[in-house]
C-alpha cells in the first residue's frame, strides 16, 4: 500500500502574492515555488516569504530545487517553512540525507529508458535511509527542468501506480484543465502538478483556467 500523499493538486511555478491566493481560493492543496534561476517562473527568497504570508492556513508550500547546494536548500526551506523539497534536477540518492529529516519529492524526467532509472534511484535511497515522500513523474525534455507543457509518457506513469510499496505518485507534464481527467483516470496518480497548463504567460496564473483545472482534478478523483 502506498502512503498517503501530502496533496492532490498542486500548482506550480507561483510567483505572486496575486497568483497564490487565487490559487489558494480555487481549492489547490500545495503551491510550488521555483527557486531554479532559469526558469522564467523563478522566485527570489523574498518574494517567495511574501507569498508564504499571504497563503491561508492548510496548503503546503513546495520549493523547487535544480541542482542547489544541500546548505542551501536547508536554509531556503527552514526560513520560509515550507513543508517539501522537490528536487528537480541530477541530483543522486546521496544527495538526500544532508537534508535531514526534510520531506523530499524526487522529480523524474521519464524518457526511453522507462523506469529503470527510477526504480535504481529509489533502491539505493532505501539502502542509504532516506526515503522519499513523493515521486513525480515529467516529460523528458533535454535541458528543460520541468514547466514545458510537454506531455509525460502515461504509459510509464501508469506502469509505476501498479508497483506496491513505492512512494505515491504525482503525475506532471502538460496536464490542462482539458486533459487532466483523462490523464487520472488512465494512470490513477496519488496527485497532479500543473503549471504551463493554468497560465496566460509563464509565470502567470489565468484564474479561470486555475479553476477549471482544480474542478475538473476533483471530479476525476472522486471517481
Amino acid at each position: 500500500m502506498m502512503e498517503e500523499p501530502m496533496f492532490q493538486i498542486k500548482i506550480c511555478g507561483i510567483t505572486s502574492v496575486e497568483d497564490a491566493l487565487v490559487v489558494a481560493r480555487a481549492g489547490a492543496d500545495a503551491i510550488g515555488l521555483n527557486f531554479y534561476a532559469r526558469s522564467p517562473r523563478c522566485v527570489t527568497a523574498t518574494a517567495a516569504g511574501e507569498i508564504v504570508r499571504a497563503l491561508p492556513a492548510g496548503i503546503s508550500k513546495v520549493g523547487l530545487f535544480v541542482d542547489t547546494p544541500a546548505r542551501d536548500i536547508c536554509r531556503l526551506f527552514d526560513y520560509l517553512q515550507l513543508d517539501l523539497i522537490q528536487l528537480h534536477g541530477d541530483q543522486q540518492p546521496e544527495f538526500l540525507p544532508p537534508l535531514g529529516s526534510r520531506p523530499v519529492m524526487r522529480a523524474f524526467r521519464v524518457g526511453p529508458d522507462g523506469l529503470r532509472s527510477v526504480a535504481a534511484y529509489l533502491d539505493r535511497c532505501r539502502e542509504l535511509g532516506k526515503g522519499v515522500t513523493m515521486v513525480l513523474i515529467d516529460s523528458l525534455v533535454v535541458g528543460e527542468y520541468g514547466g514545458t507543457g510537454t506531455v509525460a509518457d502515461w504509459s510509464v506513469a501508469q506502469a509505476y501506480g501498479a508497483e506496491t510499496g513505492r512512494p505515491p505518485l504525482v503525475l506532471a507534464g502538460g496536464l490542462t484543465p482539458e486533459s487532466v481527467a483523462a490523464a487520472i483516470r488512465t494512470v490513477g496518480p496519488a496527485a497532479v502538478d500543473v503549471a504551463s497548463g493554468v497560465e496566460s504567460r509563464p509565470g502567470r496564473k489565468d484564474p479561470a483556467r486555475v479553476e477549471a483545472f482544480i474542478q475538473a482534478t476533483r471530479i476525476a478523483f472522486r471517481g
